[in-house]
C-alpha cells in the first residue's frame, strides 16, 4: 500500500493510467473517450472528502447511519439513471436495492458472522451497496437491450395470448444471469485470480490471513444475496413491458 509520503508517485501513476485510459480509447474512436479519466477525477476528490469526513464519524453510529443512506441515495439514483430515468425506475430500484441490502445485512449481523458494530456496518454496508448498484444497472440494461434485439418475438408471443410478462420470461432469467456474471466469476476466482480488496484491507488493518479469509467470503456471500434479490426484483418490475424500451446510453 502507499505510503502518506508517496504523493507524487502516486499523482504520477494515475496521471499515466487516466493519459493510457485516453489514449487507447481515442484511438480506437471510442464514444465518450474521456470519460472513464473524468470518472477517476470525480472519484479521486469524492474519496479525499470522505476519507476526511470518515475519520471524524466511524465510530457514531448515527453518523454512520446518515453516511450509509447517502450511499445508498446515490446508488440508486446512479442505477435508476443507467437503466433509464423515471420516477417510477427510480422507486423500483430504490426498492429492490432495499431489499436485497436489508436482508443480507440481517442475516451477516444477526448470525454473528460479522460483529454489529459503526466500523463494520459502514463497511459492509458500502460493499453490499456498492455491488447491488451494479446488479441493478446490469440486470436492468441487459433486459431492455434484449427486449429490444427481440421485439419482433415479443410482439409474437404477444399476438398469440401470452401476457406481457409471459412474452418477455426466457428473456427476463436471461437477464438476472447476466447481471449475476461478475459477482459469480469474482467469486468463483478469488484467491486463484484475484485478491479481493475487502481482503487485502482485513490484513493490512491487522488481521490474521485465516481471519481475513473468513471476512471476505462473508463479503462474497453477501454481495451474492443481494444481488439477486436485486437483480430478480428489478426484472420482475420490469418484465410486463407495455411498449418497446427506449434504446439506452
Amino acid at each position: 500500500m502507499p505510503e502518506p509520503g508517496n504523493i507524487g508517485p502516486t499523482l504520477l501513476a494515475v496521471g499515466l493510467l487516466m493519459t493510457t485510459s485516453i489514449a487507447v480509447l481515442r484511438g480506437f474512436k471510442a464514444p465518450h473517450s474521456l470519460a472513464p479519466a473524468l470518472g477517476i477525477l470525480r472519484g479521486a476528490a469524492q474519496l479525499a472528502v470522505i476519507s476526511l469526513i470518515l475519520g471524524g464519524i466511524i465510530t457514531n453510529p448515527v453518523w454512520v447511519g446518515a453516511a450509509l443512506l447517502v450511499m445508498f441515495t446515490v446508488a440508486a439514483v446512479t442505477a435508476a439513471r443507467r437503466v433509464g430515468w423515471s420516477w417510477n425506475h427510480l422507486g423500483l430500484v430504490s426498492g429492490s436495492m432495499a431489499a436485497g441490502i436489508g436482508v443480507t445485512l440481517t442475516i451477516v449481523f444477526i448470525t454473528g458472522a460479522v460483529a454489529f458494530t459503526p466500523r463494520y456496518a459502514l463497511a459492509m454496508g458500502g460493499i453490499v451497496i456498492g455491488n447491488a448498484m451494479t446488479v441493478a444497472t446490469l440486470a436492468g440494461r441487459r433486459f431492455a437491450e434484449s427486449v429490444n434485439e427481440r421485439w419482433e418475438e415479443v410482439e409474437g408471443w404477444l399476438a398469440l395470448g401470452a401476457t406481457r410478462r409471459q412474452s418477455t420470461r426466457e428473456l427476463a432469467r436471461s437477464a438476472v444471469y447476466s447481471a449475476l456474471i461478475p459477482a459469480t466469476d469474482q467469486t468463483k476466482t478469488t484467491g486463484l485470480v484475484t485478491l479481493p480488496g475487502a481482503f487485502v484491507g482485513a490484513i493490512f488493518g491487522g488481521l490474521s490471513p485465516l481471519e481475513a479469509g473468513r471476512f471476505q467470503i462473508v463479503v462474497l456471500a453477501s454481495i451474492m444475496a443481494a444481488g439477486s434479490i436485486t437483480a430478480v426484483l428489478i426484472i420482475g418490475g420490469l418484465a410486463p413491458v407495455r411498449v418497446r424500451p427506449a434504446m439506452l446510453h
